[in-house]
């Protein structure tokens, strides 16, 4: 019996004793795929602004309109963009256009001046809705002063807007010289008409208007000018080998604007484009004929 007894003591002994020890372990950690959130350029064709960029050449150079890319990006006259800002180049998928989202005052933002016999514009916009306004005359509602009309500082836009006019403008021809390329409707390489001259030849402004562009910064053009008659066309005048006006300045039909030259074309001409709400069309069914 003593050894029976020695035996399952030693037996639980030896269990407890294997109790005491753990072991640890290691296992690989699991792999999770990882979820991004789509980007806008997956879904939307989409351009990244430079620095020296204009919300006008990037139009130009994608063959869009102006304004569509402005309202697609809920950007305002007068059209500031800045370097490293991206620019949706379609509308967003399932929606005609994209909402500028205008943050909401705090208080009512409302016109301060008195309205005869309805107490103040002030307490009409404040009143409960469902409830019409009750004008409390005894009970005047302190004014902010407004300031006479002499003090009135008037808006600045940073771009010139150009004269208002309605149909196509008053075309004429842009400088002298042989039409040695005509255009071609869906060929991105001829989408105006070559003008050939010689070096230094003046570059008129085609019809009255204000400059949107003026610079190199447009791959195939060279130094290029672009002209805004008014919300549906733009007039563009390349390759020149020097350029006379700057952005924002206002020309009129028959104004030198630039030297003909051959930057990015090999030889000295005048590339030259109409385009209608940012699609190119033909300048000879423009152009008065010679």
């Amino acid at each position: 019996m003593k050894a029976m007894r020695w035996l399952a003591l030693s037996g639980l002994l030896a269990v407890l004793a294997g109790c005491g020890q753990s072991t640890v372990v290691t296992r690989k950690p699991v792999e999770r795929p990882v979820t991004r959130t789509p980007t806008m350029a997956a879904s939307v064709p989409s351009y990244t602004v430079q620095r020296g960029d204009t919300l006008y050449g990037i139009a130009f150079r994608h063959r869009l309109d102006f304004k569509d890319v402005a309202e697609w990006n809920g950007i305002r006259p007068p059209y500031l963009i800045y370097p490293g800002q991206v620019l949706r180049l379609r509308a967003a998928s399932g929606s005609p256009t994209v909402t500028a989202v205008v943050p909401r005052p705090s208080a009512p933002v409302t016109d301060r001046r008195p309205a005869a016999g309805s107490g103040t514009v002030e307490r009409i916009a404040n009143a409960p809705a469902g409830k019409p306004p009750v004008s409390t005359p005894e009970q005047p509602v302190s004014q902010v002063p407004t300031p006479p009309p002499e003090a009135t500082v008037p808006a600045v836009t940073a771009t010139p807007v150009a004269p208002a006019s309605h149909g196509a403008p008053v075309w004429r021809w842009p400088t002298s010289g042989d039409v040695v390329s005509r255009f071609v409707a869906g060929d991105p390489t001829r989408q105006g008409i070559n003008i050939a001259g010689s070096a230094g030849q003046v570059v008129h402004a085609a019809a009255n208007g204000v400059v949107v562009y003026s610079g190199a910064g447009l791959i195939g053009y060279g130094e290029l000018v672009i002209v805004k008659h008014n919300d549906e066309f733009l007039s563009a005048y390349g390759h020149n080998r020097k350029r006379l006006v700057a952005e924002g300045e206002q020309v009129q039909a028959g104004q030198p604007i630039a030297e003909m030259g051959r930057s990015g074309a090999a030889r000295d001409m005048l590339h030259f484009e109409i385009r209608r709400k940012g699609k190119p069309v033909d300048p000879l069914a423009h152009l008065p004929g010679r």
